[in-house]
């Protein structure tokens, strides 16, 4: 008996020991990308906006890819890397895209727009713009547990002022099975632009994607309630969703406080007639549900209240994107021509005669023709002001809407006090990084789920409830987490401060840098990262970064030799970083900053200058960037993450690249991108803006030759 007693606890035991690692079954791969930086218009803060996301998602123990102000070329192998990756992470996969700056549609395809884009009439879209059914569609038939797509993208654009006009704002769609789709203004509208460091959707969003427990569709729910709240009813959120496996982004201790509204009383709110609650309320609930019924009927419940016309505008643009839908999806002759009978100056009336045109079929229905049937009855003629307007907006001073009321406590709490005003993040230290924003810890309650992996390769952003310790004496910084683990960061003299600014959110006092690096009071050089801010480096006319040599022994950086710049004598002038050419893991020999701690693959002609580079002076053109996974795999499931994060940029010369080969996804990947160069290492943080010598700036040494895999 006791030999089966003692067999019994064994395998008990080793049940106990694997039920862990068996736990760690979901893993959680994100691809975040903000432009802002459009040649046709720059945008305020997509790119801050995109730092905002992909820091929370990595605190949510996302493996998170991210960049900015990428380039039609870039854009696309980001996509299609992304695609490769779902591809081999399996089943039990939640995939997330996020993507921030022009969306454009076109015959109920949605577009997201590269920086680069010239899109002079409808007919470049499809050219210059990036199809995001391309992508979606394939991600859906890997058949994962969760896809997410957020489009940060419904805004007033710039492009196609001739010829047929564009429909503004982003198309309705129908999320395929296990997707959800979400946008940040309602199909067929527009958001304002936010002139603040972020935009209110992406800040919403983060705020309700740190809140324990919430649930997927919850968390785009209250977003909009936050985000119609804060643009004093100008902007609606949207999403539709089938993804119905649970999902949490966070979820609470057991130790957490009660949340305000208890799953019971929310299910009782959202399931109470809107004519049974208050204006105020109903108000709210129809927001919360955003249906076309839940509309309807607050405008049978309340009719002569001051949100009936705000209201009506709502109904009216959803009514006509319905429609459209069904056109589209049935896509005959009688569906346009149905469409066109129905709206005849609707806003997808170019839409409708572009594919009548393609039919080969006159823009005038035959007499004997049979309207289709739509889900929605034909619209009132109250509605045609709505939705004739060439861009439909919630703060349109023509309409005179007035403000929503405050949402009542019983739908959304109060802001907390940590997003009630976000910091502006610091500029960005390199081309394509995304901006690191000064990191707000979730509650000490909440907490990535036990069960996500992992991710390999990722470097967090910010620590989450850390203590940091500053020793003069060794020059290093020990960052301690909340279970008692600690780790010692030994921060690069060309940033000191960045590792530990970013491991405790905000940055660093300089004098505490300078002591931490080693560096006397007022070296420029020991200026935490990113407090600099300067041009593009690389482009025509502009200089380029000239951070001090040294690498870190915990941020693998690229060596850099200081030399003499060409033409002066006596003075020295670190040369720009080679970035994007060392491998993180590949070690490194020699000294850093000597000529013998450069990796094999940097290669250099006499003088210090790189092969292949332009003379001094000339401009270049920056290479497409791309998008390479971080490093350093964060600690989730209670153990939070303890090291700073930084994306780091990727490209090379169109001239250098090469047809990429097959992809798993729906065939041959167009001839974009080239064969899969090693792996990004972390970029170097810029020097504090200086004099230039007289004379060709320098030149970056071997600068993007190498496009690491996302």
């Amino acid at each position: 008996m006791q030999k089966y007693l003692a067999a019994l606890l064994v395998l008990i035991g080793g049940g106990l020991a694997l039920a862990p690692e068996a736990a760690l079954a979901e893993k959680r791969i994100a691809l975040v990308v903000g432009n802002a930086a459009y040649q046709a218009g720059a945008l305020a803060t997509p790119a801050n906006d995109a730092g905002l996301i992909a820091q929370t998602l990595q605190a949510a123990g996302f493996d998170v890819v991210g960049a900015r102000d990428l380039d039609q070329d870039s854009l696309r192998r980001g996509l299609h890397d992304f695609l490769d990756k779902a591809t081999a992470s399996g089943p039990d996969t939640v995939a997330f895209i996020y993507l921030g700056g022009y969306g454009l549609q076109l015959e109920g395809e949605n577009y997201f727009v590269p920086v680069d884009a010239k899109i002079a009439r409808d007919t470049d879209v499809p050219v210059e713009a990036v199809r995001l059914s391309d992508y979606s569609r394939p991600l859906a038939a890997l058949k994962l547990k969760a896809n997410i797509i957020v489009l940060d993208a419904a805004r007033a654009h710039p492009f196609a002022r001739t010829g047929a006009p564009l429909a503004g704002g982003l198309a309705l769609v129908e999320p395929e099975p296990g997707m959800l789709v979400a946008f940040n203004a309602a199909p067929g509208t527009v958001a304002p632009e936010g002139q603040g460091p972020y935009g209110p959707y992406a800040q919403a969003l983060a705020e309700m994607m740190r809140e324990g427990g919430l649930p997927l569709g919850e968390v785009f729910d209250r977003a909009r309630l936050r985000v119609n709240d804060a643009t004093k009813g100008a902007e609606v959120a949207w999403h539709a969703s089938k993804v119905e496996a649970p999902f949490l982004f966070f979820e609470r201790t057991a130790d957490a406080p009660p949340p305000a509204l208890s799953a019971e009383q929310a299910a009782v709110l959202r399931d109470k007639p809107i004519r049974e609650l208050d204006v105020q309320a109903a108000y709210a609930a129809a927001l919360e549900r955003d249906t076309l019924q839940g509309y309807q009927e607050f405008l049978e419940a309340y009719p002569d209240d001051a949100m009936a016309n705000r209201v009506r505008a709502i109904v009216a643009a959803r009514r006509e994107a319905i429609t459209w839908r069904r056109s589209r999806v049935t896509d005959t002759p009688a569906a346009y021509w149905s469409y066109l009978k129905r709206y005849p100056d609707g806003p997808h009336g170019a839409d409708a005669h572009r594919r009548l045109a393609y039919l080969s079929m006159a823009f005038e229905p035959p007499p004997t023709f049979t309207p289709i049937d739509y889900e929605v009855p034909p619209p009132p003629p109250a509605e045609f002001v709505y939705v004739r307007r060439p861009i439909l907006i919630f703060d349109d001073p023509f309409f005179a809407f007035a403000p929503p009321p405050p949402v009542p406590v019983l739908f959304l709490a109060p802001v907390p006090a940590a997003f009630l005003v976000l910091a502006p993040p610091p500029p960005p230290i390199g081309l394509f990084l995304l901006p690191c924003p000064v990191y707000t810890p979730v509650p000490i309650w909440v907490r990535p789920p036990l069960y996500v992996a992992a991710p390999p390769n990722n470097i967090i952003y910010a620590n989450i409830h850390n203590t940091v310790v500053i020793n003069n004496v060794t020059k290093t910084v020990t960052v301690t987490n909340q279970a008692g683990q600690s780790r010692i960061i030994t921060p690069p003299p060309a940033h000191a401060g960045s590792a530990a600014a970013a491991a405790i959110g905000p940055a660093l006092p300089p004098s505490v840098a300078h002591k931490a690096a080693g560096l006397p009071a007022g070296t420029p050089g020991a200026q935490p990262a990113g407090l600099a801010k300067q041009p593009l480096p690389g482009m025509k006319g502009q200089p380029l970064p000239a951070p001090p040599g040294g690498a870190a022994t915990s941020i693998p950086s690229a060596a850099v030799t200081p030399t003499t710049p060409r033409g002066k004598t006596g003075t020295t002038s670190p040369k720009a970083p080679s970035v994007g050419l060392v491998s993180p893991s590949a070690p490194t020999t020699g000294t850093p900053g000597s000529a013998s701690g450069l990796p094999k693959t940097l290669s250099t002609s006499p003088g210090g200058s790189p092969k292949g580079s332009p003379p001094p002076g000339e401009g270049r053109k920056p290479p497409p960037a791309h998008l390479v996974t971080p490093t350093t795999p964060p600690k989730v499931g209670g153990a939070h993450p303890e090291s700073a994060h930084t994306f780091a940029p990727t490209g090379v010369p169109k001239s250098s690249r090469l047809p990429s080969s097959p992809s798993p996804i729906g065939g041959p990947k167009p001839p974009i991108g080239g064969p899969k160069p090693p792996t990004m290492a972390a970029p170097i943080a810029p020097r504090v803006a200086q004099p230039q010598p007289k004379g060709p700036p320098a030149q970056p040494k071997g600068a993007h030759k190498g496009l690491p895999k996302g």
